[in-house]
C-alpha cells in the first residue's frame, strides 16, 4: 500500500491557482484536471460523493441540510457519518488490505465514522446559552493529546465574522501531528480558508491573491512532509465560487402567495414548517422546496419559475436527470442564476425577524446564512460591543450576540450550481500524473482515483 494525503482546499479553481505556488508546482510535476462537481455543489453533497463514488440520489446528502418530515423540523449541519448512505472509500480500502488505516480531519459528517482517527469541530453548548469552542475526536483519548499539542481549536475562526486562516492553521498542524505519530495510509484534510473570503469579497477582489497564497503556504507544509515521507498527494476542491449581485428571498415569495406559515412568538416570527403548505430550505444557490400536498406542486413550480433570479426549477423527473432524486429532497429544487443566491428570510419586516437571525446560529436557521461571516456595518464600535457581551457571559449573565447584519447585498460570492466557466470551477491535482485520466474528472470518480493512489494500480 501507498500512503496518500488528500487536501480539500475549498473554493480553489483553475483561475486562482496562479496565486498558489506550492499547488502549482505540485500540478506541474504531476497533473491537474478540472473536476466536474455534482449538483448541488455544496460541502456535504460533494464530500459524500467524493467518498462514496455515488450521486446524492444514492448517498442521500441532498444539501447541507434537509427537512425531516417525521419531525417537521429542518436539520442543518448534522454530524453523524451514518447520514451518508453507502460504503465510503475506507471500506473498500480496508476490504482490499486489513492493514489499511484512515484519518479523517474536519471533513463533514465525521462523527462516529468507522475510520481509525477522526477530528471534527464540536462546540459545547452550555445551559446558560454560552457556546464554548471544542472539538470531537475518535478515539476520545486523542482529544487531550491534541489539546496539549495544539491548544484549543479556534472555533470562532472556523465560522462566523472572525473566520480566517487560524482554523486552517490548526487543522494543518493536526494533520502533520497525526501523519507523524499515527502514519495513516489515507489522511483526509479539510482546509476551509478560501471559502470565507471568496464569499465575503468575491473571487475578483484584489485581496483574494493574498488569501490564496496564505492557504497555499499551509498546503506547502503538508506537501513537503508528504514528499519527505514518500507519500502521494492529491489536492482538490469541492466547487468554484462565482461573483453574485444579490439574493432571491424565496420564502418571502411563498409567504406572499399564502403558502408559508409563521408563528408569532413574543413579537418575533418563526417559520412553522409543519403548518406550511410550501416553504424552502435555502442553501447558497440551491433551494429545496417542500410541499405538503402534491396537488400544489405545479402551482408552486409556476410561481418559482417567475421569480427574478431563478434559473431552473426541478421536479422529481428533473432531479432524477442530475442524480438528486432522494426522499430527503424537496418536492421541487430551485437553482439560481449564476450571479444570484437564495436567502432563507421569510419575514416581511426586519423588526419581526427572530432573535437568531442576527446571531451566528447554524442549526436554528431554516437555511444557510452567509451573512454570518459579517459584522453589521451599521453598528457603532462593534468590536467593543462584542467584547462587552462576551464579558457579561463570562460573569454568568445572558447576553445575545446579535451583531450579524440582514443586508444580502454584502455577500459577494456564492456556489451551489456548477460554474458556467470551467476555469471558475473546482480542480483535482495529483503528484502522480499516471494516476489521473486524460479528461476532466467527475466527482463520482474521485473515490476510485484515491484507491488507485493507495494500491498503486
Amino acid at each position: 500500500m501507498q500512503r496518500v494525503i488528500v487536501l480539500n482546499v475549498v473554493g480553489l479553481s483553475s483561475q486562482l491557482l496562479k496565486h498558489a505556488p506550492h499547488l502549482s508546482a505540485l500540478a506541474k510535476r504531476g497533473a491537474m484536471r478540472p473536476l466536474i462537481t455534482v449538483t448541488p455543489a455544496l460541502t456535504c453533497p460533494v464530500q459524500a460523493t467524493l467518498l462514496t463514488g455515488r450521486l446524492p440520489q444514492h448517498h442521500g446528502c441532498v444539501a447541507n441540510g434537509w427537512y425531516s418530515r417525521e419531525l417537521a423540523e429542518p436539520l442543518f449541519w448534522k454530524q453523524n457519518n451514518g447520514l451518508i448512505e453507502g460504503d465510503k472509500v475506507w471500506h473498500e480500502a480496508k476490504a482490499r488490505n486489513p492493514d489499511f488505516s484512515c484519518a479523517q480531519l474536519f471533513w463533514w459528517f465525521n462523527m462516529y465514522a468507522d475510520v481509525d482517527w477522526s477530528v471534527t469541530p464540536r462546540p459545547i453548548y452550555k445551559a446558560d446559552g454560552c457556546k464554548v469552542p471544542d472539538f470531537y475526536t475518535q478515539p476520545d483519548t486523542l482529544h487531550s493529546e491534541l489539546l496539549w499539542q495544539l491548544g484549543e481549536f479556534p472555533l470562532f475562526q472556523f465560522w462566523g465574522p472572525a473566520a480566517g486562516l487560524a482554523s486552517s492553521r490548526w487543522i494543518t498542524d493536526c494533520a502533520l501531528h497525526l501523519c507523524d505519530t499515527r502514519q495513516p495510509t489515507l489522511t483526509l484534510v479539510y482546509l476551509p480558508h478560501l471559502d470565507y473570503c471568496l464569499q465575503k469579497l468575491g473571487p475578483s477582489h484584489p485581496a483574494i491573491a493574498r488569501e490564496v497564497a496564505a492557504v497555499d503556504a499551509l498546503c506547502g507544509e503538508l506537501i513537503e512532509y508528504a514528499d519527505n515521507h514518500g507519500m502521494h498527494v492529491i489536492a482538490l476542491s469541492e466547487y468554484g465560487i462565482t461573483p453574485v449581485s444579490g439574493d432571491i428571498p424565496i420564502n418571502r415569495a411563498l409567504r406572499q402567495a399564502g403558502w408559508l406559515a409563521v408563528r408569532d412568538e413574543q413579537g418575533e416570527e418563526k417559520l412553522d414548517c409543519g403548518a406550511s403548505a410550501a416553504f424552502a430550505l435555502a442553501d447558497h444557490q440551491v433551494a429545496h422546496v417542500y410541499i405538503r400536498h402534491n396537488a400544489l406542486i405545479d402551482e408552486v413550480k409556476a410561481l418559482l419559475q417567475r421569480l427574478d433570479g431563478v434559473d431552473t426549477v426541478l421536479d422529481r423527473a428533473g432531479q432524477h436527470s442530475i442524480g438528486l432524486d432522494h426522499p430527503r429532497a424537496g418536492e421541487l429544487v430551485a437553482i439560481s442564476q449564476a450571479d444570484r443566491w437564495f436567502s432563507y428570510y421569510y419575514w416581511l419586516d426586519d423588526a419581526r425577524a427572530p432573535d437568531f437571525a442576527r446571531t451566528v446560529d447554524i442549526h436554528r436557521k431554516p437555511g444557510y446564512d452567509p451573512l454570518e461571516l459579517f459584522i453589521d456595518p451599521e453598528r457603532v464600535l462593534p468590536r467593543l460591543q462584542i467584547g462587552w457581551k462576551l464579558f457579561k457571559r463570562q460573569l454568568g449573565m445572558r447576553s445575545l450576540l446579535d451583531v450579524i447584519p440582514l443586508d444580502p447585498l454584502l455577500v459577494k460570492g456564492s456556489h451551489g450550481r456548477p460554474t458556467d466557466d470551467i476555469e471558475q470551477g473546482p480542480v483535482l491535482i495529483s503528484s502522480h500524473a499516471d494516476k489521473l485520466p486524460a479528461a476532466p474528472v467527475k466527482a463520482e470518480s474521485v473515490r476510485g482515483i484515491i484507491l488507485n493512489h493507495i494500491f498503486d494500480k
